[in-house]
This record gives structure tokens, sequence and C-alpha cells, in this order.
């Protein structure tokens, strides 16, 4: 009984013994596992971490390629904005078109060549019996060539002569212009009278009012000064005589003003000018005029020469353009000085209506004067130009103080159509009547009527 007690104990503490030594086997197996299970999962950690440092890196590079790349897009763009901010340079040089090309340079330099050319042709008619030729006649009535510019520093000068067997200079003269003050030197218009100022490529008639021609307003050789502000503007000049009829020792002085406001669309005119020529001695002065026609050297008035010593002429203008309306009126008394002699004051003026049949056309005026005429549409950009029509009244006579040279009256109408701004067609009709004309018809008669057809073709640049 004892040794199979012996033996349970003995059975008893080996089982109590080999347990915990199998349970501590399995714990270290576990363990082993776990640490293996880590090592793995440490291992893979340390793969992915080397991966997402590889995908940093490449992250980073490729951003720090494209701010690169941004950086620089940016500096382009601020280089390119930049480039577009700076003011355009400007060309040396400029051309622009105004009936020819007007070159523009740098610091206030301009040259531009000028010119013009009318083409008349016609009919006058004249009762039989005076004996003077009549009919058909045709003339190249003006053909000019010229230049004109501006110089740094104010300056400006302008040059024009006629064309033709005799060079005829027309304007020849240098400016200075500071503000509203103009200096002009050399051979130059006088400050005489609306319609003489206005030159012939801006009047809607062939000729100009008959006083202008006779009572001898042409250009003279001497320095006028103009002064501008506002709506008021003042000429004044001293001269000596036309290039043509120099040397002498003629002297005249010359003024004008004119008042010229804008109400609102409507442009007005006033004016007053004066004229004073000294001449010298043993001189004569002579005025007659042709019967708007210059391809004729018929005069029907006609003073003769007369021993002068001086001259004296006042006019008084108005004009006013409303829209398509235009109207203009003058009138001028020109005194002669006549040593020993009675002084006779001849007179001339015309009263003038005209009228644009093109919507949105007008006469131009600027500086004192009438200007061109624009048409609103010209031929050429799908309009017919610029279609005027006007009608004149004019008035001469040479008659005072036992002087006999004949009165003309003239009835005139005209039509004038500007296809551009430098091309231009007119056609003119004048009823004259004379009295006391110095050609008399039969059985002695003074007092007779005349007419005269002119056609023009013009073209200026």
């Amino acid at each position: 009984m004892r040794n199979v007690s012996t033996s349970v104990v003995a059975v008893a503490l080996g089982c109590a013994w080999g347990i915990p030594a199998q349970a501590q086997e399995t714990d270290r197996q576990s363990i082993a596992r776990e640490l293996a299970e880590m090592r793995a999962q440490m291992q893979a950690m340390a793969s992915r971490i080397d991966s997402l440092e590889s995908e940093l890196a490449a992250a980073n590079a490729r951003a720090d390629a494209a701010s690169v790349a941004a950086a620089g897009a940016t500096e382009t763009a601020l280089a390119a904005q930049a480039e577009a901010l700076k003011p355009a340079a400007k060309p040396p040089v400029k051309i622009a078109w105004k009936g020819a090309p007007v070159i523009e340079g740098e610091g206030g330099w301009s040259f531009k060549i000028r010119g013009r050319v009318n083409v008349d042709a016609g009919f006058f008619d004249v009762p039989d019996s005076t004996g003077r030729d009549d009919g058909f006649g045709s003339e190249v009535r003006r053909a000019r060539i010229g230049a004109e510019g501006t110089i740094p520093g104010g300056f400006g000068y302008k040059f024009e002569a006629g064309l033709g067997p005799d060079l005829a200079i027309t304007d020849a003269f240098v400016t200075y212009t500071d503000k509203g003050l103009t200096l002009i030197v050399g051979h130059q218009n006088t400050f005489q009278s609306l319609e003489e100022l206005t030159s012939s490529l801006h009047i809607p008639f062939t000729e100009r009012a008959a006083f202008t021609d006779a009572f001898g307003f042409e250009r003279r050789l001497g320095v006028g000064v103009t002064y501008a502000s506002g709506p008021v503007l003042l000429e004044g000049g001293v001269f000596t005589d036309n290039y043509a009829a120099l040397p002498n020792g003629n002297l005249s002085f010359d003024g004008r003003a004119v008042y010229a406001p804008k109400l609102g669309e409507t442009q007005l005119h006033l004016g007053a000018s004066v004229h004073r020529t000294e001449l010298e001695s043993g001189n004569s002065v002579r005025y007659r005029q042709r019967p708007f026609e210059h391809f004729t050297g018929e005069r029907f008035v006609d003073t003769g020469s007369m021993a002068a010593s001086g001259e004296t002429g006042v006019g008084l203008e108005a004009a006013m353009i409303a829209g398509r309306l235009d109207l203009s009126g003058e009138a001028f008394w020109q005194t002669v000085s006549r040593p020993g002699l009675a002084n006779p004051t001849f007179f001339g003026g015309y009263a003038q209506i005209g009228y644009f049949l093109t919507h949105g056309d007008r006469r131009g005026y600027k500086y004192g004067m009438f200007d061109r005429v624009r048409p609103a549409n010209p031929v050429g950009a799908g309009g017919i130009g610029a279609v005027q029509v006007a009608a004149r009244y004019d008035y001469l006579d040479l008659s005072d103080k036992g002087i006999v040279g004949g009165r003309q009256q003239a009835y005139q109408l005209a039509l004038a159509w500007s296809q551009t701004d430098y091309t231009k067609l007119y056609l003119s009709y004048s009823r004259l009547q004379y009295r006391d004309a110095v050609h008399p018809a039969a059985g002695g008669d003074t007092s007779y009527g005349a007419d005269a057809l002119v056609m023009r073709a013009q073209v200026d640049f």
C-alpha cells in the first residue's frame, strides 16, 4: 500500500513538474512567433517608410520643378506685361494723307507737297454791235505747285508758284507761332476781305466777287502779324508791293478785325478791314474788271489810268453758317488820292446765299475765312459727295467825281459738286447788266446786258 502511495505521489509530482515545463515551452514558442510577426511587420513598415520616403522625394522633386517652371512662367508673364505696358515707340517718320502725303518727323518737322489745277471752259455772249470778242473759250485757270511744312521751335513755311511760260510766285513766306500770335514774313495775302482771303478752292463760284479784282487786291511782300483768341481775330501788316512790280517805293498798311462766335452749331462772322497805300510820285492806278470769266481779256467797266498818290480802302464783312445753309455779304469803299484833283470813291459789294442739297454737308470755316468742303459721304465711300447751290447779287460802281468807269451788276447762280475733299466740279452762270460801259453798242448805247457761263474741273493736293 505504501509502495502504491509512493508511486502515486511520484506520479503526481512528476505531473506537477511536467505541466509547468510544458506550459513554459508553449509560451516561448508563442512569444517567438509574435516576435517573428512583429519583426516581419517592422520590416514591412520599414519597407513602406522607404517607399513613402522615395515617393515624397519624388513629389518634392516634382514640386520643386513645378515651382521653378511656375516662377519662370510668372517672370516671363511679368516681363511680357511690363513690355506691353511700355509706351509704344514712336516711329521716326509718320506719313498721313491730305490730298498728298504729309511727312511728319520727330521734334516738329513736317513737309507736304501742295498744288492745284483749275481747268475752265465756257461761253460769253455780248451784243455783236459792241465789236467785242465773245463765244466759246477755255484755259488752264490755275496750275500751281509748292510745298509747306513746319520746323521745330514754332516755325513754319509755305511756297507756291504758278506753272506756265513765266514763273509766277504766289505764296513765299515763313511764319513763327507762339500761342495765339503768328508772325508772317514774305510774299503773302494782305488782310482785306473775307472773299479775297478765302481760297479760290473753297468758293462755290468760279470767280470771286468783282470788287476784289477791280480794286487790285493781291499778294505783297511784307510783314504781317495775326492774333487769335477765342472768337476774336486781329490781323495787321506793313507791305511793299507785289514782287512782280518791285523795286519801287510803294508802301501799304493793312488791318482787319474779326469777331466769329459760335452759337450752338451756327457759325457767325463779323469783320472790318482798312487799307492804305502810299504811292511813289508819278504813279497811277487803274480799276477794271472782267465779266466773271477769265478766259477773255474784255473789260466793260474800266476807270482808265489815274494819277494817284495813294488809295484808302474800308471794308465790312458778315457771314453765317447754319447747317446746310450759309449767308455772306461784303461792302467795300475804295478812295483814290489824286494830287490837285477831287478824290473819287468807288464801291463794290455782294450778297450771297448757299445751300447744300446733300445731308450732313456744310461750308467749312477756319481762322476768319471759309474753308474746305468735306463731303459727309464722298464718292468712293458709298456716297455722291457734297452738292451745293448758290445765288449771288454782285455790284461794282467805278464812276465818281468825274471818273466814268461804268457800273456792273451781276445776277449769278452756281452749282458746285465736291466729289471728295480734294476734287470738285463747278457750273456758274452770270447775267450782267452794264451802265456807262466803256464799249458802246449800236447807236452809242452804253447800257446793255451780257451772259457768261463757265464750267470748271478742279483738283488740289
